[in-house]
């Protein structure tokens, strides 16, 4: 085997850099055509003609060097390259027979630059226009930090001392690239960037990981499922070859995340009946007969043969398997060796089909298919004629339930010690259907059972594992009926087993709607001003208000939330975190306030939000709990929503609850552990694979409007983009956030602060101006509507009201709109309208936009298309 330099024939083409390094870019692309010209006409040991046929790659001199905010797909420029090298080895005949044959190969050696300013992720890297697999190159990549090094190449080659570290500049190093796969030229390389400019992202310290149903999706091992002899599929690596969805997520996630500590990874069994005496919990899978090579589904010693098979829906399966605990266990220590800390997080889903015929608790004619685990409870329920509710018979239908769910949590529990111990622990979440079923006296008994768990648990787990139960947002802080109100959660909030009050942070924040004819208009100007959303977390429907009936939240008629009888109005006021936390507890049995306490000692234990998150969805803040699921029964919108998508209003609710909870005025003595705001959430199969490919995941179309950050961290909203880019020119910027979400802005040359920001501005309705030395970006709101008197409308010799019709030829007789599509490899699009007839011929386009020609329902064929795909 033998490595020799190729002859050099070429001239200078410039670069980044000029000097030794330029020339150098110059030698190496000019060696591709000079190596081809000195074969032919100089012979040597190979005369029989030029060693390739050459395509010259190119770098280009005295470009501006792009800069990035949020996500793109940037095409690098040669900066740095050394002389092209022949690579020959010897390989044995065809199928190891006869004499030996010398392969030659030549190997390229490169540098790209992509963008100024350190790039938090490099994804996927496309090779003319292919998607490149990198399992056998030799790549590295620099972020473009301001301490970078050179690179061990370079220096080399160019001599320590000489060689450029690139101080700033992101850039990709590719050592001995085969140039053979490519036509034998330095292809074109571009690649996936995201430069982290939000605030959001850095305040990320906490965030559950999904789907929780998912036999091997956890597994960092690349696994295939065999299908047949010689055939067979992925099982869990869908976005690069060779590597696991887990590994390309949560890579991901980390390098989005910077100061990420904590992962919640949930894992799920599966509930069959919503009457708790009758239903089972168990792990159950997709299939009974699936054969994965090197591994096997186990859970808590159940085989496949003898597990249950999840329900089916539209012909396939309704979810994912269990987790197997092979793959839990790997998942674990993964997490745990890039240095952060896991919450074992089991769950309840309830695989309950349509068209089941089960008799319902809640007085349906069947069960609800694929229903919320907090509507499990007691038969009849609560409420319903003929209920066990508060009496004995209550009592012995949740003792019914609680071994199966017992042994659920006590496994999780054997396997964290197996995975040599967790952070934390959950011994269950929303269950609130069974926690506020009463028995004989007053009693709580499924609390009851979760503070033995607790402590059964805590003998498993050892001290050093942190224990808590996530209670829904309206469950916490207890339950109440009419003038009643028992905090019927405290005895386990007050065990010595339980190390935190775990809430399931989904408070609105908004009760917004359309149009400039309600309330919070006066509060707000688009809807998504953080300062609106941070002053409902302690403020507004919940704590200052609330809603009587359906028929006074349409006519916004608002009930104050007092005490009347005692003055606690903080025991009424589901938001009122502070005044729980930090109180004294007293039940009110048939509404006479106890004068014990209950054992709540105030500002005993920190609180965890151990959900906190909002569907991407129109005035998702008004319901963030609300997400989208055609196939279950609580699928919806929130209130007043289009349903349409709309990924700004999550990213704003995130960023409103970690501001407010990272301010000391809001957060007194760390009563909200401010490191435990768990974000929902993040999926353990990656973007875009996620959600792009739904004939392997059935849930992808509910990524649209559902609650996954997965796909959207990096996105900025349009004030931190704004801001952004002023704060490089060192400017001042006021903005305000207006939607759209923006995935990713390149700026590929020299601007001023004005021109870099109003378009950004332009393009989510705002204008900018100049306010005592302080630019300001003005959201164009609703038009304030005119009000005219009737008695102004009588003749006079003025006109009341006046409007001049615009000269047509002055308005625009052209559209234009392009945009890039992340989940189709950043394809462009450009879609145009055209004005043909005036006012006539802007209704035709509104009629005609998104048709073709001849299509059904659209125009005749024999008419020109309005709108031009």
């Amino acid at each position: 085997m033998a490595t020799l330099a190729l002859s050099v024939a070429g001239q200078f083409v410039g670069g980044l850099v000029g000097g030794p390094i330029g020339a150098t870019v110059g030698r190496a692309l000019g060696a591709l055509a000079g190596s081809a010209v000195d074969g032919f006409l100089f012979g040597g040991d190979k005369a029989e003609g030029p060693l390739f046929d050459v395509r010259l790659g190119s770098s280009s001199e005295g470009l501006g060097v792009p800069r990035l905010y949020g996500w793109g797909r940037l095409s690098g420029n040669i900066i740095w390259a050394r002389e092209l090298v022949r690579h020959q080895s010897e390989t044995a005949g065809s199928k190891g027979f006869g004499p030996t044959e010398d392969t030659e190969e030549v190997l390229a050696s490169f540098a790209i630059g992509f963008c100024e300013g350190r790039v938090a992720r490099l994804g996927r890297i496309w090779a003319d226009g292919q998607l490149l697999d990198t399992r056998d190159l030799n790549l590295r990549f620099y972020h473009g930090d301001d301490d970078q090094m050179p690179d061990s190449l370079i220096e080399a080659v160019q001599g320590v001392g000489n060689a450029p570290a690139y101080r700033g500049l992101c850039y990709l190093v590719v050592e001995n690239l085969p140039l053979s796969r490519f036509g034998n030229r330095i292809p074109q390389l571009s690649a996936e960037l995201c430069r982290v400019v939000g605030d959001l992202e850095p305040a990320i310290r906490a965030v559950t990981v999904i789907p929780g149903a998912t036999e091997f999706g956890y597994d960092p091992v690349p696994r295939v499922r065999v299908l047949g002899p010689g055939a067979g599929v992925s099982e869990n690596a869908h976005l690069a070859a060779g590597v696991s969805d887990w590994t390309c997520s949560i890579d991901e996630l980390q390098a989005l995340c910077p100061n990420l500590e904590h992962v919640a990874l949930v894992v799920s069994w599966f509930g069959d009946d919503l009457r708790c005496g009758t239903c089972t919990v168990s792990p159950r899978v997709e299939g009974a007969t699936r054969q994965v090579e090197g591994a096997t589904w186990s859970v808590a010693g159940v085989s496949r043969e003898v597990a249950q098979v999840v329900s089916s829906h539209e012909g396939g399966p309704a979810y994912g398997g269990t987790p197997s605990d092979a793959s839990v266990l790997a998942a674990i220590a993964d997490l745990k060796a890039r240095g952060l800390k896991v919450t074992l997080y089991p769950f309840v889903l309830m695989d309950i089909p349509q068209d089941n015929a089960l008799p319902d608790p809640h007085g349906g004619t069947a069960q609800a298919a694929y229903p919320w685990r907090g509507r499990l409870t007691c038969n009849p329920a609560p409420g319903q004629a003929g209920s066990p509710d508060g009496t004995a018979d209550a009592a012995s239908q949740v003792a019914a339930f609680v071994p199966g769910y017992r042994a659920m949590m006590l496994h999780y529990s054997d396997l964290a010690v197996a995975a040599g111990g967790v952070d934390a622990m959950l011994i269950g979440s929303e269950m609130v259907g069974l926690s506020t079923v009463c028995g004989a006296g007053n009693s709580f008994p499924f609390v009851a059972a979760l503070v033995d768990l607790a402590a059964d648990m805590r003998a498993i787990v050892g001290p050093g594992t942190k224990l808590t139960y996530a209670a829904d947002w309206s469950e916490y802080s207890g339950c109440q009926n009419g003038t009643e109100k028992f905090f019927h959660l405290d005895p386990l909030w007050a065990s010595d087993d339980v190390d935190a009050v775990g809430i399931d942070c989904y408070l609105p924040l908004a009760d917004w709607r359309d149009g400039e004819a309600h309330a919070d208009a006066a509060l707000a100007t688009t809807g998504y001003e953080l300062g609106y959303l941070a002053g409902n977390i302690a403020g507004g429907e919940g704590f200052d208000w609330y809603y009587a009936s359906d028929a006074d939240r349409r006519a916004q008629a608002r009930t104050p939330i007092t005490d009347e009888a005692h003055g606690e109005h903080w025991v009424w006021r589901v938001k009122d975190i502070a005044a729980f936390w930090g109180q004294y507890h007293h039940d009110r049995p048939g509404g006479v306030r106890s004068p014990t306490p209950t054992a709540w000692v105030p500002g005993s234990k920190p609180i965890w939000l151990t959900e906190l998150g909002c569907g991407a969805v129109d005035k998702g803040a008004n319901q963030p709990n609300i997400f989208g699921d055609e196939k279950s029964a609580e699928s919806g919108r929130p209130y007043f929503s289009s349903g349409t998508p709309d990924g700004l209003i999550q990213r704003q609710v995130l960023r409103a609850h970690h501001n407010h909870w990272t301010d000391p005025a809001n957060n007194p003595a760390g009563m909200v552990d401010p490191d435990r705001l768990y974000c929902w959430t993040w999926d353990a199969r990656p973007f875009p694979a996620f959600p792009a490919q739904t004939d392997v995941w059935a849930d992808g179309s509910n990524h649209r409007t559902g609650h996954w950050l997965t796909g959207r961290l990096g996105a900025l909203a349009s004030d931190e983009l704004a801001m952004a880019i002023a704060a490089e020119h060192d400017c001042d910027l006021q903005a305000v956030p207006t939607a759209p979400l923006i995935g990713g802005l390149t700026m590929s040359a020299p601007a001023t602060a004005r021109e870099a920001i109003e378009p950004v501005l332009e393009m989510t309705g705002q204008r900018l101006a100049a306010r005592g030395g302080v630019l300001v970006g003005l959201a164009q709101g609703p038009v304030t509507a005119a009000l005219i008197e009737q008695d102004d409308l009588a003749q006079t010799d003025a006109p009341t009201l006046s409007r001049r019709r615009g000269d047509p030829a002055e308005k625009p007789g052209r559209l234009a709109l392009g945009h890039f599509d992340r989940e189709r490899d950043y394809l462009a699009a450009t879609a145009t309208a055209l004005r043909r007839h005036g006012a006539a011929g802007v209704r035709e386009l509104a009629a005609g936009a998104g048709r073709r020609s001849g299509a059904p329902g659209g125009r005749a064929p024999s008419q020109p298309p309005l709108v031009q795909w």
